[in-house]
């Protein structure tokens, strides 16, 4: 056989300042490289615990169910679908954007009708119209809608919504990839049942978790199930006996993965929520103010924007392809382009957890001032 001659491998830094994945912290780094233990050693089971119980705190929830689930953060929605429908089932998911659409794409797999409220890109969908969906589907077992919605940099508002769901039957689920660590995900104050996540945003964790809480109510509806969860890699009936006190095997936990999420955890308390959040915040706005002196105007309803994910209109006859290929080949920098019907219109200016950083919007901004001459 023909010997290989591969390099070793040495990636050029970026300064990752897109949709996702975000700049990782040293610490988790170090916390990635730490050597293995077996998945039931008790070490790590105290490990887990202690994830959870921060991930608890992150959700602000009290939640017993919430644990990361292996996988990406499309895993958790995966997950939060499979779990809690069965075929002939009706769902209602607010559609906004491309996230919201592959909420829909996930339902119409597991055999259910699905009843969509639609709202123009860019903009949230009004809680009456969500609630009216409902009063007009008795039935319905879901009510789905994305917190942040990643395409757009829009932040749906939730309360509403989930306070009326809340002394209902119907469950309300809701996407939490790109806000959670970024702004306030209340999930029992909201009356969220189920909420997933991912790591590589917000919590500056590399890709390959996604954390998930489930409320009492949503446990009800998976142990009465009349049909087994179609996927069994993702059958919390199964993982959560992994996860809770009898530790009953059910796939190998991605070790390396949750030592990092942990470390990630850690720093968020370090720096604390509130000042997290205001963190996120305050840079988004001098961001803003930056990118409109360069011709650039927001995209995202006014009082409804995302602070870590800011998508902007590009300045006239600046042409999106070129300009973000040439901030990541000269300058290390890489920026969002859009998805779907807003592709070559906007770009997705990301300021999450590590990378939100005022040199990085300093550096990003000089970068465009050569690239652009102004």
């Amino acid at each position: 056989m023909e010997r290989l001659n591969i390099g070793e491998l040495n990636p050029s830094p970026r300064i990752l300042m897109g949709p996702g994945p975000s700049n990782v912290n040293y610490r988790v780094l170090r916390a990635l490289s730490t050597p293995l233990v077996g998945h039931l050693d008790p070490q790590f089971l105290t490990l887990m615990d202690e994830t959870c119980e921060m991930l608890r705190n992150l959700f602000q929830t009290k939640n017993r169910l919430t644990i990361p689930i292996s996988g990406t953060g499309s895993s958790g929605m995966e997950a939060s679908f499979v779990n809690f429908i069965e075929p002939g089932d009706t769902v209602i998911i607010g559609v906004k954007g491309v996230f919201g659409e592959r909420m829909v794409d996930v339902a119409d797999r597991c055999g259910v009708k699905v009843v969509r409220v639609d709202q123009e890109w860019g903009r949230v969908i009004d809680p009456g119209k969500m609630i009216q969906a409902v009063t007009q589907n008795p039935g319905a077992k879901l009510c789905a809608i994305v917190h942040a919605e990643t395409s757009t940099g829009a932040q749906q508002p939730l309360s509403e919504i989930g306070n009326f769901c809340r002394g209902r039957e119907i469950l309300f689920l809701v996407d939490t990839v790109t806000s959670l660590a970024g702004v306030e995900v209340k999930v029992d104050e909201w009356g969220i049942d189920i909420c997933y996540s991912g790591t590589q945003k917000c919590l500056s964790v590399p890709p390959g978790l996604a954390p998930m809480t489930v409320s009492p109510k949503g446990m009800e509806v998976l142990r009465s199930r009349k049909s087994k969860v179609r996927s069994w890699y993702l059958d919390l009936s199964m993982i959560e006996r992994y996860w809770g006190e009898e530790r009953f095997y059910h796939h190998t936990a991605p070790i390396s993965m949750l030592y990092g999420l942990r470390e990630g955890l850690r720093i968020i308390f370090e720096e604390g929520l509130e000042a997290r959040f205001r963190r996120h915040h305050i840079l988004a706005e001098r961001l803003r103010m930056e990118l409109e002196t360069l011709g650039f105007r927001a995209f995202a309803q006014e009082g409804y924007r995302l602070p870590m994910l800011n998508s902007v209109h590009l300045p006239q006859g600046v042409e999106d392809a070129s300009v973000r290929k040439r901030l990541l080949s000269d300058y290390n920098i890489e920026v969002g382009g859009g998805l779907g019907q807003v592709k070559g219109k906007i770009w997705r200016v990301g300021l999450m957890g590590e990378a939100c950083r005022i040199q990085n919007i300093e550096y990003l901004v000089a970068a465009l001032r050569e690239i652009l001459k102004k």
